[in-house]
């Protein structure tokens, strides 16, 4: 059975999650501890945290089965079918708001998006979208041409498989002393 250290995972998560609108120039200080900083002078400091929880079912005294989350931390190993919530926070430390937030982030090889598991929180404006072709175009429901027995195309929603990356656009702005929170969920193949 094959089973790898879900520390390597949130690392290159961490690391490649801080994408920001092309119009506000930042700079990342990759901090030990899956947290980051995105700093724009001008604008404010946006502070960015990647947590992992595994997906734990057990049954109550009842019989009924109950979905738990165990926070993942260090080198925690999980295996094939494993399902993990990740959850991003933005927290803006600034005097001033934070125009334009995008936080991009890839789905990681060896794993595969639990579809319309991504959630934001009620931030106005905020926007989910993703990707199937590593982040080159986005869109709210990605679909595929599927080639039909008498040779035409059918559009039909993308399977989960091919979902590469989701994006969060958290409005217009995050205001001062402000947070923002994405989540999504992903199942280890």
């Amino acid at each position: 059975m094959k089973r790898f250290s879900i520390a390597g995972l949130s690392a290159v998560a961490l690391v490649a999650s801080v994408a920001f609108a092309t119009q506000i120039p930042v700079v990342a200080n990759f901090l030990p501890g899956g947290s980051a900083i995105a700093q724009n002078a001008k604008k404010g400091v946006v502070k960015l945290r990647l947590d992992a929880a595994k997906k734990v079912v057990v049954q109550d005294a009842q019989g009924k089965q109950k979905v738990n989350w165990k926070v993942l931390a260090g080198q925690a190993t999980v295996q094939p079918g494993d399902v993990l919530r990740y959850t991003i926070t933005g927290s803006n430390n600034g005097e001033k708001a934070v125009k334009g937030l995008v936080i991009n982030q890839p789905i990681p090889q060896g794993m595969k998006y639990v579809l319309k598991s991504a959630t934001v929180n009620d931030v106005k404006g905020a926007k989910i979208t993703y990707s199937i072709d590593k982040g080159k175009s986005f869109v709210e429901n990605p679909t595929i041409k599927v080639k039909q027995k008498d040779g035409t195309f059918k559009t039909v929603p993308a399977p989960a498989e091919l979902y590469s990356n989701i994006r969060w656009k958290f409005g217009d702005s995050v205001a001062a002393k402000g947070a923002v929170k994405g989540t999504y969920q992903l199942q280890v193949r």
